[in-house]
């Protein structure tokens, strides 16, 4: 990794920069990429969906409503992200199987861990402008994110 998010953001002071609610729980603390996102509460089947597919030069953005009632992703889901080159996931909500996600070579940010699994219901919208922590999260979009925080640009600031 050649940037953080303070150069980007004093080089590029047009980014929005989400509110500092997230935690790590990824093996990768740094991670930036297109933003894909997900608007769901409490089912991940959009999640087990997206993750399966190619996520080469990608960042999932999962709008789970703050819920802190149940995980929307656990190691086996981030396992299939890591396979299919997902750069790494950002969730407003909540994980599971911590130890396990420490040890993936994937970016995680979460507000916290949770045991409990999520329901399957298939509920739940892709590709759709999702805002929390202060800020708008629309597809296409770059979004970088390191130990100092999140950032959200209009383009790649690294090309």
């Amino acid at each position: 990794m050649n940037w953080t998010t303070p150069d980007l953001c004093d080089d590029h002071p047009d980014v929005a920069v989400a509110d500092p609610a997230f935690r790590d729980y990824g093996g990768n603390r740094a991670f930036c990429g297109r933003i894909v996102t997900i608007d769901c509460f409490e089912d991940n089947s959009r999640v087990r969906d997206l993750v399966a597919t190619d996520g080469r030069g990608k960042v999932l953005v999962v709008q789970g409503g703050g819920s802190l009632r149940r995980s929307l992703l656990g190691d086996m889901l981030a396992e299939r992200a890591v396979a299919n080159g997902w750069s790494g996931l950002l969730i407003n909500g909540c994980v599971r199987d911590v130890e396990a996600l420490a040890k993936l070579p994937l970016g995680v940010k979460a507000l916290a861990a949770c045991p409990v699994k999520t329901e399957k219901l298939g509920a739940g919208e892709v590709d759709v402008a999702v805002a929390f922590a202060g800020i708008a999260f629309l597809p296409g979009r770059w979004l970088y994110a390191d130990g100092n925080g999140v950032i959200v640009a209009e383009r790649d600031l690294l090309s």
